[in-house]
């Protein structure tokens, strides 16, 4: 049986521009698939950047084309990716912020963002969440950035029988050290591994942090970037418990 490996993806992301963020998403879901890895997580809004003023413009239908080579790619690989996208569920719904799961057997999830960080209400409306993706023996609840603020998003996942918790954030260096604090204390809280993609430069005028890592059960660090850049934070499990380790994703694959 295949040794379970997941990912997060510590993407930079370029303002506006899908074209030049799917070419990189795509880079990294190759880095990922020589990994081994089935489960890759991409930051909060991954393929326009976190870019408020443009999300009304940016926005798509989760089915919409433009997803296709990512899809094609994920089933290609293999490998099921959760990429950042502002979306619509019909052509005059308003704006959510979407997660969307490109599964690596050709279906498509939809999650958004539940919980709006203050601010985010002028560009997007609240979101409905998702359903969980079961991956082998692993059930996985999907967060996006403020979702995991509230103790109630995490606790609700664990309540479901999640044994992963995957958020893709947004995160400056004047947050990190709370909101890590938060979710490594889900992991050890609810014994469920914790898996945190930040972006990996200035994404909307706000300068990331970076430093995405994945928590154990027990709340032990398995692996962390040690900054900005773009990077792979994969952790794997097998008879012998978590390994964790960082990845460099150069331009040339």
């Amino acid at each position: 049986m295949t040794v379970p490996a997941f990912a997060a993806a510590q993407s930079i992301s370029v303002a506006g521009d899908i074209r030049t963020n799917l070419a990189c998403h795509q880079r990294f879901m190759q880095a990922a698939a020589e990994q081994g890895v089935q489960l890759l997580v991409f930051p909060e809004l991954s393929l326009t950047g976190y870019e408020r003023g443009l999300a009304a413009d940016l926005a798509i239908l989760p089915q919409d084309a433009v997803l296709q080579p990512l899809r094609d790619l994920a089933r290609e690989l293999g490998l099921t990716a959760v990429v950042g996208m502002p979306i619509r569920l019909s052509a005059d719904a308003p704006v959510l912020i979407g997660a969307l799961v490109l599964g690596a057997d050709g279906s498509l999830g939809v999650y958004s963002k539940q919980h709006l960080h203050p601010g985010e209400e002028v560009a997007f409306a609240p979101g409905h969440g998702g359903s969980m993706l079961t991956m082998g023996e692993d059930h996985i609840a999907l967060a996006v950035c403020a979702d995991f603020s509230h103790a109630s998003h995490a606790a609700a996942a664990a309540g479901q029988g999640a044994t992963l918790y995957a958020a893709g954030v947004l995160i400056t260096e004047g947050g990190y050290v709370a909101d890590t604090t938060l979710l490594q204390g889900y992991a050890r809280q609810h014994a469920m591994t914790v898996l945190m993609a930040n972006h990996g430069g200035v994404t909307g005028g706000w300068e990331s942090a970076g430093r995405s890592a994945i928590w154990g059960p027990d709340g032990s660090l398995l692996a962390a970037a040690p900054g900005t850049g773009e990077l792979l934070v994969v952790a794997r499990r097998d008879a012998n418990g978590w390994a964790g380790q960082v990845v460099p994703v150069t331009n040339g694959g």
